[in-house]
């Protein structure tokens, strides 16, 4: 027998013994780890689902409070508006009772007691008709101290004017800030809606591996990112006032 026929027959019991020597069994069986597959991939779907809707309800809760927060805003222009106004008005009003006064003094001067009660009757009508009971309040609180000074130095008073505006107003940012936190919110989940994609990406792959630990090393990495994001969207809060029933 010759060198190359004595090769050859030793070749061919190398690869007889190659597959008669039992095979190691991997640590996953391929079954088990389709089935694994096919589980996570079935809540990822489920979960890119429920992150998709949760997002779109918090896009819809930013506009509504845009919305709120625009027509708060022209509210409180509004009554920024009628507040000064009506402190141009009550301006007028007591200068017109200053006038009076001023008149009423010099009657006094004078002694003509009956001009003195006439022009304080006119001041008693004017503040009676013109006058809000704040500012009345104000007026007495004047007249009362013994220096010359006006109702709108009294401590606050000039703020009462513009209190309804100034609460509107701060609806109006508080709205704003509830939007914009909805608008963070819902772009937060749009992320999260993308790590869920690469986990689909990632399992869909798995099939293009033809070894058994490939496979799983892909299937471990997914699943890892799968966790992460779970984590990420539950620490993500709700949208305001949501309640599962209420769909139903």
């Amino acid at each position: 027998m010759s060198n190359e026929e004595t090769k050859d027959v030793k070749e061919v019991k190398e690869e007889v013994k190659a597959e008669e020597a039992p095979k190691k069994k991997s640590f996953i069986s391929e079954a088990k780890l389709e089935m694994l597959i096919a589980i996570f991939l079935g809540v990822t779907a489920v979960l890119t689902a429920w992150a998709t809707w949760i997002g779109s309800l918090h896009g819809g809760n930013q506009a509504t409070n845009y919305t709120k927060s625009n027509n708060a805003a022209s509210d409180a222009n509004s009554l920024y508006n009628e507040a000064f106004q009506k402190f141009v008005s009550d301006s007028m009003v007591w200068n017109m009772v200053t006038d009076y006064r001023f008149d009423m003094t010099l009657a006094d001067m004078k002694g003509d007691k009956e001009q003195v009660e006439l022009i304080d009757e006119k001041i008693d009508k004017i503040l009676e008709d013109s006058c809000s009971e704040e500012f009345a309040e104000a007026v007495n609180w004047a007249f009362e101290q013994e220096d010359e000074v006006t109702p709108f130095m009294k401590e606050g008073f000039v703020d009462s004017y513009y209190a309804d505006a100034e609460a509107k107003y701060e609806e109006a940012q508080a709205l704003l800030k509830e939007g914009m936190q909805d608008n963070k919110n819902g772009d937060t989940y749009n992320l999260v809606t993308v790590i869920y994609s690469l986990v689909l990406f990632l399992l869909g792959i798995i099939g293009i591996f033809k070894n058994i630990p490939n496979r799983f090393a892909v299937f471990v990495v997914a699943v890892i990112l799968l966790i992460l994001a779970v984590i990420f969207m539950v620490r993500i809060p709700m949208p305001t006032g949501f309640s599962l029933g209420s769909f139903f």
